[in-house]
Formats: structure tokens, C-alpha cells, sequence
């Protein structure tokens, strides 16, 4: 029998936390084997590399740096090339840019060996857009590359598929958003703002690209969208806040509302307002340290206007919930007539309230 291996490229806020996960929930998943490539030898990173081995992971590098690694202390087994084609489902998790040039150089090379190729939110164009809960019912078996969208695009597109979309396909009369976004990850010691910057509207219709993606997103289930993103940084590394003014075709109260969100499992509820106690609550009790819902609302923040207009403030788990949707795509490649049953077994890593 085929041996179902996933290989994982890049090992930084997304990728540690998705190998790690794979590693220990193979089995559950019906994954045979992890591996997973590390760009440059830093003897800085060899604490983590390490560690991903440990867990069962195997290494690959470069064919050019072998040496280089083998020189710091670790002994990859496979180069890039070799680690691709021999993978059922490769999950890219590199850099903006990246994606694409590892899709040009590596990956359209083995589609008649590679069941699929997943890439991240920056990588635009790479395949189908992709949001776990939003349009699985839309993916095919031609659909051999995906980009899973980024986490706040994650956050925008629960919230209208859930308070406006999931009542009646036409009920968003249009949606309005502003991503308070962290500085950097706190993993991260460049790109830190010292003060809020805002952000370009790089699109006259959309905004930001958090709803012109999310926009994207609903077109692949033929949905045309009215919704407009703004987008801020600030001076934190905890995580990002999003406001949301949706207003609805249909009338509405906060016990409707409440009752939509509370249906939706991948929607978590709160009564902190800060983004710090969310953080740590991740840090504690998530899985790797990390919130696998799609969004943390903050509940004392939800108010109806004039019956129609919902408002709120949430927060976005980050890697969180782009980490669902990258194992929900990939155990859909391997398994795609099992997958909803496989990927339930992380429904318990899920919270209702946080």
C-alpha cells in the first residue's frame, strides 16, 4: 500500500506549529509520515530542528547546503527535490514570494506524482482559494493547488458566512472591517512598529487585501460580495483584533445573533477584552499554543442597530486557524472519502469559550 507522507515547507510561525501537530496526530489523520524542509543552516534554529526530528519528523535541505547543515550538527536525509517527489501532499510555508518560485521550481514538476500542493495567504494565485467551513463543497479533484487564505481573511469570512450567509445566501446587504493587526509575531524580532501605522487601501473596492481575498473566497461558491477592509498596525506581538459592521437583509436581535455563533464550533466566545488573557488562554490550554477556531469573539462587544446592523470586536488566532485549514486540505487530498471523519478528530482541540 501507498505510504502517505505530507512533507511541510518552512519552519516559521506556521509551519513549526503544522509539523508539530501532524507529527502527533498522524495516526488520526491516516498519515504514514511527516517531513519537512528547512531553508538555511542557523545554528540559532538547531534547538527547533532538533526537536521537529524528535517528534518523528525527517529533514530536508537544499542539495547546495547538505554540507552546510551537516556541518552545524544535524543530518538531513533528503534533499528538497528527493523530498517533493516523493510526497503525497506537499504544504508550503515559506515567506510572501516564495511559494511561487518553490511552484515553479519544484512543484509543477511532480503533479502526476503529488496528490496536492497547499500554500499560504500571501502566495495569491497559487490554486483555489481556501477557508475550512466556507467552500469544502466547492474543492475537486482538479483542484491540485490551493491557497489557504490568511488568518484575518479566515476571521472576516466566518463571520459573514455565519451571521449573515448561513440565514439566506443574499442577507449581506454589505460588510464593513478594520484588522487592528499585531506588530509581528512574538517569535519575530524584526518589522516592529513603534507606533500604530496605518495601512494603504490598495484596492479602490475592497480596501486591504483582507476582504478583496475574502471576496475571492465566496466567489469559488459564486457569492458576489459588498464588503470593504481597512487595516492598522500596532505596537503588540499578541494577536490581531478585527471590528465588523455587517449589515443584514433580514432582521435580527442579539439572541439570534448569539444562537448563530454559538452553532458554529469553530467559533469561540469571550468575556476578555484583552488581547493578552486570549494569548496566554492559547498559550496554556491550545493545541501547540495555539487557538484552532477561526475567531474569538468578544461578546459584551456584539450590538444591533436599527435591527439590522451587527457590530462587534474579535480576535484572530493567527496561525490558528490557517493551521486547520492547511490539515483539513491535506487529509482531503489523502483521504478524500474519509476526510470529514479524520479531521473531526481535532474537533476537541476546538473551544465554545475562551
Amino acid at each position: 500500500m501507498e505510504r502517505k507522507i505530507v512533507h511541510i515547507v518552512g519552519t516559521g510561525t506556521i509551519g513549526e506549529p503544522l509539523i508539530g501537530i501532524l507529527c502527533e496526530q498522524k495516526s488520526n489523520l491516516g498519515i504514514d509520515e511527516i517531513t519537512f524542509h528547512k531553508h538555511s543552516p542557523l545554528t540559532s534554529d538547531m534547538p527547533k530542528i532538533k526537536n521537529l526530528v524528535k517528534k518523528g519528523a525527517r529533514l530536508s535541505v537544499l542539495e547546495s547546503r547538505m554540507d552546510d547543515f551537516k556541518a552545524i550538527g544535524l543530518d538531513p536525509e533528503f534533499t528538497m527535490e528527493e523530498a517533493v517527489a516523493r510526497a503525497s501532499v506537499v504544504i508550503d510555508c515559506t515567506p510572501k514570494g516564495h511559494g511561487h518560485k518553490n511552484k515553479k521550481q519544484f512543484y509543477d514538476k511532480y503533479t502526476d506524482k503529488v496528490k496536492g500542493f497547499i500554500a499560504q495567504g500571501s502566495e495569491d494565485g497559487f490554486g483555489k482559494k481556501y477557508a475550512r467551513g466556507i467552500n469544502d463543497h466547492v474543492i475537486t479533484p482538479e483542484d491540485q493547488f490551493l491557497q489557504v487564505v490568511s488568518c484575518n481573511t479566515h476571521n472576516l469570512a466566518c463571520l459573514v458566512n455565519t451571521i449573515a450567509l448561513s440565514v439566506s445566501p443574499d442577507n449581506l446587504v454589505r460588510g464593513k472591517f478594520i484588522c487592528i493587526r499585531r506588530s509581528n509575531d512574538i517569535s519575530q524580532t524584526s518589522s516592529f512598529v513603534p507606533a500604530p501605522t496605518v495601512n494603504d487601501h490598495g484596492d479602490e473596492y475592497y480596501g486591504t487585501h483582507h476582504a478583496k481575498d475574502a471576496a475571492g473566497l465566496f466567489k469559488t461558491i459564486d457569492l458576489d460580495l459588498d464588503i470593504f477592509s481597512s487595516a492598522l498596525k500596532i505596537n503588540s506581538q499578541y494577536m490581531h483584533v478585527l471590528w465588523f459592521d455587517l449589515e443584514l437583509k433580514e432582521k435580527t436581535d442579539k439572541d439570534k445573533v448569539f444562537e448563530l455563533l454559538k452553532h458554529n464550533r469553530r467559533i469561540a466566545l469571550t468575556e476578555h477584552h484583552s488581547t493578552n488573557e486570549v494569548f496566554s488562554f492559547g498559550r496554556d490550554q491550545g493545541q501547540y499554543g495555539r487557538i484552532l477556531n477561526q475567531t474569538v469573539i468578544v461578546e459584551d462587544s456584539i450590538n444591533i442597530r436599527n435591527g439590522n446592523q451587527v457590530t462587534g470586536f474579535c480576535f484572530t488566532p493567527q496561525d490558528g486557524n490557517s493551521i486547520l485549514s492547511s490539515i483539513a486540505a491535506t487529509v482531503r487530498f489523502l483521504n478524500p472519502h474519509s476526510y470529514q471523519d479524520k479531521i473531526n478528530s481535532l474537533s476537541d482541540f476546538f473551544f465554545d469559550r475562551i
